[in-house]
């Protein structure tokens, strides 16, 4: 016989991550229609991060990660963590290659 998942079904759980998704995805809209950090880098790092909490939440509850053991989530962790860092070696030689328009039209125009 295999071994069951033991966890609460219930619905309320469900509706308070939803509930969170839904004002952290609120937050993420009103900070890039408000323009609140006047360095892009920091804006997106914010994003990220509140990226990054809201694809947690969904990989633990409503794909029952956080239920199963723990060596089931760390294989998870370090087979994305290894991706990444295998996408960043692939892409980063290419990023230098990216140069601004000629004559500096597009950027910092006002329609």
């Amino acid at each position: 016989m295999h071994d069951v998942a033991k966890h609460d079904d219930s619905k309320g759980q469900y509706f308070w991550v939803w509930g969170a998704l839904l004002v952290l995805t609120g937050i993420e809209v009103w900070l890039g229609y408000n323009q609140v950090f006047s360095d892009p880098k920091n804006m997106l790092e914010v994003l990220m991060i509140l990226s990054i909490i809201k694809s947690a939440l969904i990989i633990g509850y409503f794909m029952h990660l956080k239920f199963e053991k723990s060596i089931m989530r760390w294989m998870l962790v370090i087979s994305v963590t290894a991706c990444f860092v295998i996408m960043y070696f692939f892409f980063f030689p290419d990023a230098d290659r990216v140069k601004p328009p000629p004559n500096g039209v597009g950027i910092g125009q006002k329609s």
